[in-house]
């Protein structure tokens, strides 16, 4: 393989690029087009023997980028070691792009906002969500940063496949905003449009003023009495799973 050494590569990106933690942040991000300029495994014959296992489709495209590094290598790169021990970089898409993307209209899928969300983790399983339900993006208030390494891990590198970006209340997108709160209207006789602003508080304390003051609807998920609250991606999965019905 030519080309600049991979790990000399990798430190003069590190700092300005999107960590890919795990192969299979690293088949979505490639499956979504996302531009991957370093790309390092442990074993890269095992690596490309789960592309061929699982996702055969960008098993070239992987074949390409992956250089073998040695483990000692590969933990010197990354903060947390990945069980499949594959990592790269990749180039954050323009925020512009994202922006436009959100911003246009007609839109055909909800964007989802997170309001001062606390927990990367949380943050990532519900890009993770939104990707998979086709949601135009996920927009996050407050001070937690969407694309940090920790929720990209969580979201499985599915970042790419919609807009990821931090906004203020009053920059969100146009639409009208349906905010999840238990004194709202029972979901179940609610029609979300595909242009619904999907908004949901942080997991402490709920919507921010700002945020209840910007919401068109306030609408509430059943729940059992005395059970106090869903996980924030358990609440995100059953409003994307209503909206998809397509009914009220």
């Amino acid at each position: 393989m030519t080309g600049p050494d991979p790990v000399s590569l990798w430190h003069r990106l590190a700092d300005t690029s999107v960590l890919l933690d795990g192969f299979h942040a690293l088949k979505h991000a490639v499956r979504f087009g996302a531009r991957v300029p370093v790309a390092v495994a442990v074993d890269r014959a095992a690596a490309l023997a789960l592309a061929e296992e699982l996702a055969p489709d960008v098993r070239d495209t992987l074949d390409a980028l992956l250089t073998q590094v040695p483990e000692s290598v590969y933990t010197s790169l990354v903060p947390r070691p990945h069980p499949t021990a594959v990592a790269a970089l990749a180039v954050r898409p323009p925020r512009a792009d994202h922006l436009d993307r959100l911003a246009h209209a007609p839109r055909t899928a909800p964007v989802v906002v997170l309001d001062n969300p606390r927990n990367l983790g949380n943050a990532g399983a519900v890009i993770r969500l939104a990707a998979g339900f086709g949601a135009t993006g996920v927009v996050t208030t407050g001070t937690l940063d969407p694309w940090h390494p920790t929720v990209v891990r969580g979201g499985a590198g599915l970042h790419f496949a919609t807009a990821v970006e931090r906004l203020t209340v009053a920059e969100l997108p146009p639409g009208p905003v349906f905010a999840l709160d238990p004194e709202g209207d029972d979901i179940r006789g609610v029609k979300l449009p595909d242009d619904a602003v999907l908004a949901f508080g942080s997991e402490r304390s709920g919507l921010s003023p700002e945020l209840r003051a910007r919401a068109d609807h306030l609408v509430a998920l059943p729940m059992r009495p005395q059970v106090s609250s869903y996980n924030l991606a358990t609440s995100v999965a059953m409003t994307l799973y209503h909206w998809s019905l397509g009914g009220s």
